[in-house]
């Protein structure tokens, strides 16, 4: 291999996949990947590899001179639906995806602004704005055949809130859990078809030179756009949460959120329970006894609009 194309395993990724066999195995074959795309693709390197819990990026040049993005992650089904949503959305308020290799999990993305998130635009209602302008098109298009669906998810929800209820410590948590899962009973029936892009918050909207701002690191999912809310509801929390103002800030996020898309109110707030449920029921799983603060305070605010 030459030494350009060489590439150290980030610890970081070691922490992730380091734990399962399937892991292991694409940790010690993700530097003979990095050769083997960056010949396949014609590329050159353009910079130092950098990463997160789940994906190498490595920063290239394809041989018209445009610049790009490597990316590589461990196969899964996740892998798998933000492929498909990429595809579809074909670069309408999401990054533009050049090339891929399904089998591999490798995606040869247009280059943003790594160094510039949304979360560097210090007015909220500007941000805000911003975020939903990409959300509003993004939510627009119909998911594609063989999406994994709101209502599977929360179905399995459902059958795991009498449970989880049980092992809160709290009775005034175990009396949000029963709520919140009493709204998602009510909206089950009309999960809804948009592509939702599941985690659309500050730190997953990048600077760009097509455009201003465009959304990354989609996990697609079909189902109703109101779901797809809390991510940017939660933004930057603890500066939120350090004005004082958290439930201020939180009803006039989903303000700008619900009329940027055309919302009904009501249904986009049960919805947006019906995240608080699922990450509590994720939490719960993890070990926590009792509700995280941030979730109770976002129920309080979309509920007390």
């Amino acid at each position: 291999m030459n030494t350009s194309e060489s590439v150290d395993v980030p610890d970081a990724l070691t922490a992730s996949y380091g734990k399962s066999d399937a892991g292991r195995a694409w940790l010690a074959d993700l530097p003979a990947q990095v050769a083997e795309f960056l010949e396949r693709w014609e590329l050159r390197r353009d910079g130092e590899a950098r990463s997160g819990m789940a994906s190498l990026v490595l920063p290239v040049v394809r041989t018209d001179g445009t610049r790009a993005v490597l990316r590589f992650q461990l196969p899964t089904e996740e892998t798998d639906a933000a492929l498909v949503g990429l595809r579809t959305w074909n670069g309408d308020g999401a990054v533009q995806l050049i090339a891929h290799d399904r089998t591999g999990g490798v995606m040869l993305l247009e280059r943003l602004d790594g160094a510039r998130t949304l979360a560097s635009v210090a007015d909220d209602d500007t941000a805000t704005a911003i975020l939903a302008g990409l959300l509003r098109r993004l939510v627009a298009v119909p998911a594609p055949a063989g999406l994994r669906g709101l209502g599977d998810i929360a179905a399995g929800m459902l059958e795991s809130t009498p449970g989880a209820v049980t092992a809160l410590s709290d009775p005034v948590d175990r009396q949000h859990l029963r709520r919140w899962a009493s709204v998602v009973a009510d909206l089950a029936g009309e999960p809804g078809d948009r592509l939702l892009h599941w985690d659309l918050h500050h730190d997953n909207v990048l600077a760009g030179e097509r455009e201003p701002w465009l959304a990354i690191d989609p996990e697609p999912l079909a189902g109703d756009p109101g779901f797809d809310l809390w991510p940017a509801l939660d933004s930057r929390w603890e500066e939120i949460a350090a004005t004082g103002r958290a439930h201020r800030v939180v009803r006039r996020r989903f303000d700008l959120l619900t009329e940027a898309l055309g919302l009904d109110r009501e249904r986009a707030a049960g919805w947006t329970l019906g995240r608080l449920l699922q990450n509590s029921l994720w939490d719960i799983e993890d070990g926590a006894t009792a509700l995280a603060p941030s979730q109770v305070t976002v129920a309080e605010a979309v509920l007390r609009r």
